[in-house]
This record gives C-alpha cells, structure tokens and sequence, in this order.
C-alpha cells in the first residue's frame, strides 16, 4: 500500500479520512463512519438540480489536470437532449510511478461508488462505470465488492432509495497505453475501439461514449462529492485557495526520506508539500522538483513557492497533472531528465497527429543531441519554436504537456543546457560520452 503522509491536524481529510481501515469494504463500518449519507441527501433532499447547484456553490473543479468546474460538465450532461447519458468514474492512472487513484480507490471504494452514483443521478444516467487500470488488481477487487455489498443493501442499484432512480454501478478494468489517461482515448477504449483522442468541441459531456453526454470525472473529484453534500458545500468552499476550493492527493517521490501520497489543501505551497516527505534522503542539495508526471514541468528550488493551484502552477510553466511531484537533488542531469521525459512522450503518442506523431519525435531528438555531445548552435530557438507550434495545433492535452519537460528547462536551467550545447560538458556528470563540466557533483 501507498503511504500516507502525516499532515498538520488543523489540515481537513475530505478523502483520506478511514485510511488505513482493516477492511475497507466493510459496508457496515462504512455506513457508520457516513458512507451513502451524501447520495440519501442528493435524492431526498436536494434532487437533480439541486445536487448540482450545491456543488456550483462548494467550487468543486476536477482534480484530473484539467481543473474544469465539475458542476458546469454535470449541468451540460443533464441538460443535452438524449435517451441515454452515462457517468464514467476515470481511475485510470496512466503516469508510470504514480499510485494517487489506487490508493484512494484502494482504501476509500465506496467513497468512490458513492460519488459515481451522485453523478449519475443528478445528471439523470443509469450507468456508472468506474474505469480501473488493469493492473490496480486489489483497487479492482476492493471496488467491486463495495458494489456488490452496496447493490445487495439497496444503496444503488434499482428504484433506489425509493425515488424510482435506478443507478447502476459497474467496476471496468482497462489495459492499454499512456494515453488512456486522457477522457476521449478512455471512452474509445470502452467502446472497444482504437484509442485515439477526439477534435474537441463536442465535448463528452455532450457527446461522449457511444456518442451519448457523458460525464467523465476522476476518481478523486467524485470521491469529495458525498463529503460536499453531508458536510455542506460552504464548508467545502471554505478550504483552501477561493479560485479552487478543497482538497487534493498529491504524490511526492524522488530523492525524498519518506515518499508517499498525502492530502492537502488546495494553494498549499510546493515546499510544504515537499517537506511532508521528510526532506532530501541525502546530503545533497534540491535541484529540481517535477511537477505533473512525464508531461510535467522542471521547477528549480526558487519556484517552491509556487502555490498548488491551476493557475498559479499554469503561471510558471506547469499543470498539476497526475498528482505527482518527483524531487531531484544536484546529482541529476535536468537536460538528461527532460530528455528522457520526452522521449517517453514521444513513444506513448497515438500518432493521429503530424505535430504529435513527427513533433514530439524531433523535440527528443533536439534533448537527445545535447546529451551525447551533438548538439547545433541553432538547437535553443528550434526547441522554442517547435514546441510552440507542437501546442498551437495540438489536438489533445498530451501533445501540449510533452513539451514542458524541455520548454521549462530551457525557461529555468538555461545555464546547464548551454553547457551541453555549447562547451558538450555535464555539470552534473552524468551524460555520456560528453565530458564532465568542472566543479561538477561525483557519480
């Protein structure tokens, strides 16, 4: 199991509260600790239009990378004409490493089935399917015996709570690539078709799987949505940073002394974040954090300052991504690191697109000069210029992420790229065969 990283006492646990439970499937202990109190009063007392309104009101925005306001994608679901709308639970978690959807997803399941059964029953779906990485065996387990138990005690399922709604819960394992991770490639892949992102508009909350509205928000955003409900959303609204209130599950990892996962409020500065981990593992000095996973940007240690919202983490070149911080100290390469990062990118593109499928490519191939000695005097403007085309014609977000490894080093460690590129040195040491820049840090 994940970690789970102490946090201050006076910081609230929306999602984290009951980890470390004996049995987390355990309905009885769940319903006691108020499990299904929030989808009651979604039915009973708010209804459909209601449900929505309290969560305009609580500024709830999606915590899969994108931050869009999740009552707006509810409201345009519920509001687009059509027969059939369904609800996707995205617990896909396509960045390699990062393990936020399972753990949540591991101790909290019926957090999760129960805010995928709010979805669907304020935006008027029948369906709720909860996508799972193939791989997350024990999340997939835990999950769908927390539905069984809860279809067994009426708690969704048919007429449910006596309100003539019926909500359907069903647990999807997806095996697939690193593009699972974005919505219109997930819904692809449930309709059993090749996964490749959609031109957007329409979006899914107008047109989604099987060309009906769907809504499709991450594990983590719905599992706050019972806690919203119960709790009310002035409370919600209360915590953290105005622009986008609550909580989120972060993951620190790297060259840290306590890696884990831990929940903090949403405008909490990066370096607090970092400390939670226990500080570096060794005597050497922070270097750089990642902020996002694969498609993240490189931030040196003058940017943990920087607050953990959407638009202060757009500001200085980053997205919060997957949920993942991954600290470096002085012994690693940014160039190298970058480069590596891209070419992962590169690899895991679906290749519907020139700027992704030849952009992406080239962009690696710019890093990857620099690191073994090759690099051409023109190499700095190419690498801005290509990567500002990558993203003016991207199609989807994957295409617009994997230029920030190389764009940020450029913006924030220029000094170290100009040493590869000009002088074919490492500060570091550690590219190869290039040689090792004086002053540089021992292998």
């Amino acid at each position: 199991m994940t970690r789970l990283l102490a946090t201050p006492p006076s910081w609230p646990r929306v999602l984290t509260a009951g980890f470390g439970a004996d049995d987390p499937t355990d309905l009885d202990a769940a319903v006691r600790a108020g499990a299904f109190a929030g989808l009651a009063r979604a039915i009973r007392g708010h209804g459909r239009t209601g449900t929505i309104a309290e969560l305009r009101v609580s500024g709830l925005r999606g915590r899969g990378g994108g931050g869009y306001p999740t009552a707006e994608k509810w409201h345009t679901c519920a509001t687009t004409p059509a027969d059939v709308r369904y609800v996707v639970a995205h617990g896909y978690e396509a960045d390699p490493g990062t393990r936020v959807a399972q753990a949540l997803m591991e101790q909290r399941p019926y957090a999760v089935v129960e805010g995928a059964a709010i979805a669907a029953f304020a935006v008027g779906a029948a369906e709720a399917i909860i996508a799972v990485r193939a791989e997350y065996g024990e999340a997939i387990r835990r999950l769908r015996l927390a539905v069984e138990r809860a279809t067994d005690a009426g708690h969704i399922g048919t007429d449910v709570l006596g309100s003539g709604a019926d909500i359907a819960v069903s647990v999807r394992p997806v095996q697939g690539a690193y593009m699972l991770g974005e919505e219109t490639v997930l819904l692809r892949a449930l309709e059993g078709k090749r996964g490749q992102p959609e031109q957007r508009p329409p979006y899914p909350a107008e047109r989604g799987l099987f060309d009906r509205p769907t809504v499709v928000n991450d594990v983590v955003t719905l599992a706050a949505v019972p806690w919203i409900l119960v709790n009310g959303p002035e409370a919600y609204a209360a915590i953290g940073d105005p622009d986008a209130p609550g909580t989120v599950l972060v993951q620190v990892a790297g060259a840290v002394t306590d890696p884990g996962v831990a929940e903090v409020p949403t405008g909490t500065p990066l370096r607090e974040i970092v400390d939670l981990a226990g500080g570096l593992a060794s005597s050497y000095r922070l270097k750089a954090v990642v902020v996002g996973g694969p498609a993240g940007a490189i931030l040196p240690p003058r940017e943990l300052d920087t607050r953990y919202t959407f638009t202060a983490l757009r500001e200085v070149g980053a997205s919060a991504g997957s949920g993942s911080i991954l600290v470096a100290d002085e012994r690693t390469c940014v160039v190298d690191l970058a480069t590596l990062l891209t070419r992962f990118c590169a690899d895991e593109a679906c290749g519907k697109t020139i700027p992704c499928r030849i952009g992406l490519r080239r962009l690696a191939e710019i890093g990857e000069r620099a690191v073994t000695g090759h690099a051409r005097p023109t190499d700095p403007v190419l690498l801005a210029d290509l990567s500002a085309d990558i993203v003016a014609s991207a199609l989807c977000d994957h295409e617009r992420g994997a230029t920030r490894p190389l764009t940020t080093v450029l913006r924030y460690f220029r000094d170290e790229l100009d040493e590869h590129q000009i002088r074919s040195a490492c500060p570091a040491g550690v590219c190869r065969p290039i040689a090792v820049a004086s002053g540089a840090a021992a292998t």
